[in-house]
Parts: structure tokens; C-alpha cells; sequence
């Protein structure tokens, strides 16, 4: 599996500051923040499938733009995974026409441009060669993490998402064989701890005493800091103590497993 990451911030403002977006071998997205705007059209034409995390808007900023752009160059519809509580958000708040035309029902609703499907923690979605399975999460709005598999190799990745300190997704994560890379999230930095935990996220020192549960030895990337914070989250990363010395994810970075 190839996976392309076309944003890793938790905000904008220049200098590749795009929101959480992963590409998978080119049709297949992990969310699609506002990195996904960079794709050309021919790319984001190649796109069948999109699983989202959480509604948060950093994580679905683009999808209502990508499915309108590309409709009508596609012969079948993008299909949107998401919880069941996911799902009802997203329906109900950007599809609604009112703040975007429902486009499971337009052109028509026997060929939409686009149709939405459920998904839900530890039962894993199979296209071609590559199993997508939810992870448990906690944040303030339903949410999930993915674990990504090459079913040719056995090889794995799990992104947490947006989340805070979260046991079963350590439960879930343990249970893995193979796991290459770990991209996890640090929103703010250890001075904002207490409003990391308010709006259930991680700080550098809560992520580090998380990582204390896992017990294989991936590659630890860090994700979603906040813009006008990453520099002083990437330095409270990189004098954290612990087995795992993880680092900070940078956009544009590909991970092939």
C-alpha cells in the first residue's frame, strides 16, 4: 500500500499547512481535509472511496467540493464510509441543501454522484488486496481511527484519528501483527494540556504516557498540531522520553508497506 499524505495540520495558514487528508494507492481517502484540494482534477476523478474519521470540518472540508468537481467525469458513484452517527451528522448538516445539494440523490437518485455507506469499530471493509478496518477513538463527536492492511503481505498502518486517552484503541492497536507505522495525533502543546484534555486531544506529554501501551516498535509519526503551536510541540516530541522516539509527520511524506 502507498499512502500519500496530502495534510497532517490541525489548521491552514501557508507553508503546507493542509488539514488531515491520506491517499491511499490513489483511490481510496483517509478523510479529506483541505489537502485534498491540491489534488488535479484527473486525481481526484480516480477517488472511489472515502472514509471519514469524525464530522469535524478540518476532516470533511473538501469532500462536498471533490464529489461536485468530479461527478460527472465518473461512471459510478463515490462511495463516503462513515459511522452510523458519522453519517446522520454529514446528512444532516452539509448534504441538507442548504448548506450543500444532497448529492446522493442528484443527478438522479438511481445514479448519484455520490452514495454513503456504514462501517462500524473492528469490522473491516475489503477493496481488492486491502482491508480498512475502524478503530475505537474518543473525541467530542462520535470518531473513529482506521488500520489499513495489505492483505499480500500482512503489513499494517493505524491512524488514531482525532482522539484522546482511549484504552480500547491500545487494545485494538496491540492486537495488530506487522504494524509499520503509527500516525497519531498531538494537537496542542504541553501548555494547553488541560484544554487538550477539554476538547479530548493530546498534548506531547499525554501522548507520550499513551504510548507507553503499545507494545510493538512501529514508526511513530505525529500528526494535527496546530499551526502557531508546531514548533513547540515538534520540540516537546523530540525531548519526551520513551522507547518509541516518535516524530513529526510531515505533508507530502509517502509510507509504502
Amino acid at each position: 500500500m502507498r499512502v500519500e499524505i496530502l495534510g497532517c495540520s490541525g489548521g491552514i495558514g501557508g507553508n503546507g499547512m493542509r488539514t488531515t487528508s491520506l491517499l491511499i494507492d490513489g483511490d481510496i481517502l483517509i478523510d479529506a481535509g483541505t489537502g485534498v484540494g491540491d489534488l488535479s482534477l484527473e486525481r481526484l476523478a480516480a477517488i472511489d472511496h472515502v472514509f471519514i474519521t469524525h464530522a469535524h470540518l478540518d476532516h470533511i472540508a473538501c469532500l462536498p467540493l471533490m464529489v461536485d468537481s468530479v461527478g460527472e467525469m465518473r461512471t459510478s458513484p463515490i462511495t463516503m464510509y462513515a459511522t452510523a452517527e458519522t453519517l446522520e451528522i454529514i446528512r444532516k448538516h452539509i448534504f441538507n441543501w442548504l448548506i450543500w445539494p444532497d448529492f446522493s440523490v442528484i443527478p438522479t437518485p438511481e445514479q448519484p454522484f455520490l452514495r454513503f455507506a456504514t462501517i462500524e469499530v473492528g469490522q473491516a471493509v475489503t477493496i481488492g488486496d486491502r482491508s480498512i478496518t475502524p478503530l475505537p477513538a474518543t473525541h467530542t463527536v462520535p470518531a473513529v481511527g482506521f488500520h489499513l492492511q495489505d492483505l499480500s503481505s500482512g503489513a499494517s498502518l493505524a491512524f488514531s484519528g482525532d482522539t484522546s486517552i482511549c484504552a480500547p484503541l491500545w487494545d485494538a492497536v496491540n492486537a495488530i501483527g506487522d504494524l509499520r507505522y503509527l500516525i497519531i495525533e498531538a494537537a496542542f502543546a504541553n501548555r494547553e494540556r488541560e484544554l487538550a484534555l477539554l476538547s479530548k486531544h493530546l498534548c506531547p506529554s499525554l501522548l507520550l504516557d499513551e504510548l507507553t501501551k503499545l507494545r510493538s516498535r512501529p514508526e511513530v509519526l505525529v500528526t494535527h498540531a496546530k499551526p502557531s503551536q508546531l514548533q513547540q510541540i515538534a520540540a516537546e516530541i523530540t525531548a519526551g522520553d520513551g522507547a518509541h522516539r516518535p516524530r513529526m509527520l510531515a505533508p507530502g511524506a509517502v509510507l509504502e508497506f
